[in-house]
This record gives structure tokens, C-alpha cells and sequence, in this order.
């Protein structure tokens, strides 16, 4: 089987990205700190994937893959990474789950690197899809942008699974938070 075209993700995505991201990080450590409740799990996410979506599709920072299955969303140097998600989300959540996405969200950004990189936010293949390669083929496509720039990459992972994942492709652990979840944060030096 061949693997399909990676594309750009548009507007026109979103909606297949969401349900893709949604499904992907059902059992994600992070995910269900923010969202433990089964019943509003998928709602709540659904804002949450949106959001973040939202704030970079018109930035060309979106890779994906077999029409939204598979899907790394980037911020690249130029991006606010310290903005707070509440504009976006209030909407959606009530003040203790709004309350807890800002403080993970907070944690995570006081721990990333003062200096410009490319950050992976979001890499997540639909569980349809999992095991084609796909998710590392979206996040090579970043990778090659942050090395068109003689950038680092970095992320955040809050599965322990995915570190050994990541240092395969060759991410080393440049930090660690271990509250609210235990957290990875992980660097690939510029190519």
C-alpha cells in the first residue's frame, strides 16, 4: 500500500482532523486530566483539537495525512505560544475545566526554551489508521520545515509510551514536569 500525499491542512479539514485528534488521544494521560468525565470527553476535546486547529490552520502549519487520519499541528518561532487558551475555550468549558487546561497550559510554557524553535503541539493518527507510519510521516514534514530554518524542534509528551517512540526518531528529553501529569518535554536539534 502506498501512503497517501501529505498535505497542508485548510479550513476545509477541520473537521476531520477534530474527529481524528479526538479519537486518537481517548486514553492520552494529559487528555483525561483535562478531561476525565467519559460523557463530556469528546465535546470538550473537540474545543480543545478546534482551538488549536483554529489558531494555526492560516499559518500553513498543519500536516495530515490520508485526509485528516493521521495529523501533526505546528507553531512555528514566529507563533504566540504564551497565549492563553481562555479566549478561545471559555466558551466551551465550565471555570474548573477551563481552570485546569491554563494551568497545564502554564506549566508547559514556563518549562519550554526562551530561544526560537518549531513546536510539535499535536501529532495524532486516528486509531483506524495507526501502525502506517503516518504520524511520523506528518511530523518529518515539520521537522524539514524547522531544519529549512536551522531551527530545534520541540514537544511535550505526556505518555510514557511515546517518549521511546520519539527518541527513535530522534527527540532527546530536554525536560521533565511531573505535576499535573508527568511530562516529557523533548528536543530534535536543528539538521
Amino acid at each position: 500500500m502506498t501512503t497517501p500525499e501529505i498535505t497542508i491542512a485548510t479550513p476545509a479539514d477541520r473537521d476531520a482532523v477534530v474527529r481524528s485528534l479526538v479519537a486518537a488521544f481517548v486514553k492520552d494521560p494529559i487528555l483525561r486530566c483535562l478531561f476525565p468525565d467519559e460523557e463530556t470527553y469528546p465535546r470538550y476535546a473537540a474545543a480543545f483539537f478546534g482551538h488549536l486547529f483554529d489558531k494555526r490552520v492560516h499559518q500553513s502549519s498543519i500536516w495530515t495525512l490520508g485526509g485528516g487520519a493521521s495529523v501533526a499541528i505546528w507553531e512555528p518561532p514566529a507563533g504566540s505560544l504564551t497565549g492563553s487558551p481562555q479566549g478561545g475555550l471559555a466558551a466551551h468549558y465550565p471555570a474548573d475545566v477551563l481552570a485546569r487546561v491554563q494551568s497545564y497550559d502554564d506549566a508547559v510554557h514556563a518549562a519550554l526554551p526562551t530561544f526560537p524553535f518549531w513546536y510539535l503541539g499535536v501529532l495524532g493518527t486516528h486509531p483506524d489508521s495507526a501502525g502506517r507510519g503516518w504520524g511520523r510521516a506528518v511530523m518529518r514534514a515539520g521537522l524539514a520545515r524547522a531544519a529549512a530554518d536551522g531551527l530545534p524542534a520541540i514537544l511535550e509528551t505526556s505518555n510514557p509510551a511515546n517518549v521511546e517512540l520519539y527518541r527513535r526518531a530522534g527527540w532527546e528529553v530536554a525536560g521533565f514536569l511531573a505535576e499535573p501529569v508527568p511530562t516529557w518535554i523533548m528536543q530534535q536539534p536543528p539538521r
